[in-house]
Formats: C-alpha cells, structure tokens, sequence
C-alpha cells in the first residue's frame, strides 16, 4: 500500500488507501474518437501525508457522491497526467473497495496535484499515422 507523497507521474499498478474528501461538479465532455458524450468530475482523495485530486468518469461519479466522506482502497490505480498536474486514475481494470481502516488526519498542506509536472514520455507505444 503506498502513501499519496511517494506518487510521482510514472506511477502505475498500485494499491493506495485514501479519504474521499470532496467531489466537484460535474461537467460533460464529448469523445474525440467516437463523438460520444461523457460525464467527468474531480474528487479530492487523501491521507495523513497528503491529497490528490482523482479524475471520476460516467457512474463512477454517483458511486463517490455516495461514499464521501469515507475511506476506500484504490486497487490497481495509476497517476495520469493532465495539464501538467498529477491526477489518481482508476482505469477500467482498476476496483474500489471499502476500508475497514479509517483515515482521521489529512494532510491538506501537500496538495500533489497544485504542483507543475511534466508528462512522462511514453516508450514503447504505436503511432498511429493518418492516411491521406
């Protein structure tokens, strides 16, 4: 289990127990890939040393609106990186599972997702070139 100070932006398969502490508004967003239409929202997660806002998608949503307040484990997260701030990612082969442990102190004050990151360069991916 890791803590939110040890995530750095090449994070990826681990498990974190963390307080969701509040969920933002939602907003709707439309697929560049299949012009679908989707629902995101940020949540801001945390324990005793840090938060970290994590990046909601569709019913994923409703089911934290539900839990707020509570301390879940993250299983087989990941941090992505989106405008140069870390974010906490489920994934489609990611879970949520109640916490028998409570969080009671949150670190407030080491906020990972206000700091500037590069996004990491991804090796080993395809290119996908368009046809003309």
């Amino acid at each position: 289990m890791v803590k939110v100070r040890e995530l750095n932006p090449t994070s990826r398969n681990f498990d974190i127990r963390v307080k969701v502490l509040e969920v933002g508004d939602e907003r709707i967003i439309t697929s560049r890939r299949d012009g679908s239409q989707h629902r995101v929202a940020d949540a801001l997660v945390g324990d005793e040393t840090g938060v970290v806002k994590m990046t909601l998608w569709d019913d994923r949503i409703d089911e934290f609106r539900e839990i707020e307040g509570s301390t879940i484990i993250v299983r087989n997260g990941y941090i992505g990186v989106f405008r140069n701030s870390m974010r906490l990612n489920i994934g489609r082969y990611g879970k949520i599972e109640e916490s028998e442990e409570e969080i009671e102190d949150i670190n407030y004050e080491n906020n990972i997702s206000e700091q500037y990151v590069e996004a990491p360069t991804r090796f080993g991916r395809r290119r996908r070139y368009r046809r003309r």
